[in-house]
């Protein structure tokens, strides 16, 4: 069973939608229980980083989500609160990974909100997806690159597009609205062996 977090601050929809056309059905909750007992867990997120963890604060998920043994897969906003810290409303993130989320300077458009390729691709989330491939974006905060880092993209400067430690991974680009390569992303997810 695919759980997907359910905590107000997803674009739940689309990624149901998603997982259907691979054939697989997925569970929207915020119970413990539920989350604990999935196979995988999709951690989605977008709107501000500050309410986001309030709402995780709310539902006790700040606690559970770093706890889980399963692969788990946030996206977007899902992807930087697994961060330690994010720029965005000086807020404490779930300290996952250690790194800071910055915003973008000012020296570009933000949000950056669109199609942009990714490189530098590394781990089995990528398997059959080549360098340079493009994904859908949109984001005004960014991760720098870390040890964690297995995907880039550059937008004013080279950043993390996708994140690995240990059971965790993390894309900042939405995997369900990035045509064929972003289903390709969602079912090597699947395939993770626990």
């Amino acid at each position: 069973m695919i759980a997907i977090i359910d905590y107000g601050a997803g674009n739940t929809k689309s990624l149901q939608f998603a997982l259907e056309r691979l054939g697989v059905s997925s569970l929207l909750t915020s119970n413990e229980r539920e989350i604990r007992s999935a196979d995988k867990v999709i951690f989605p997120g977008q709107g501000a980083a500050g309410s986001a963890m309030k709402k995780l604060h709310h539902y006790g998920l700040d606690k559970l989500i770093p706890n889980l043994k399963q692969p788990v897969l946030g996206i977007c906003l899902g992807m930087q609160l697994l961060c330690e810290h994010s720029e965005e409303g000086d807020v404490k993130g779930l300290g996952i990974i250690k790194g800071t989320v910055k915003r973008f300077s000012n020296q570009v458009k933000v949000p950056q909100m669109g199609w942009n390729s990714i490189h530098d691709l590394k781990g089995p989330l990528f398997e059959g997806i080549s360098s340079n491939s493009y994904m859908y974006l949109v984001h005004s905060f960014y991760v720098p690159q870390l040890e964690e880092t297995v995907a880039t993209s550059n937008y004013n400067g080279e950043y993390s597009v996708a994140l690995q430690k240990d059971n965790f991974y993390g894309v900042q680009f939405h995997p369900e609205k990035s045509s064929r390569k972003g289903q390709l992303l969602l079912r090597n997810f699947l395939n993770l062996s626990q």
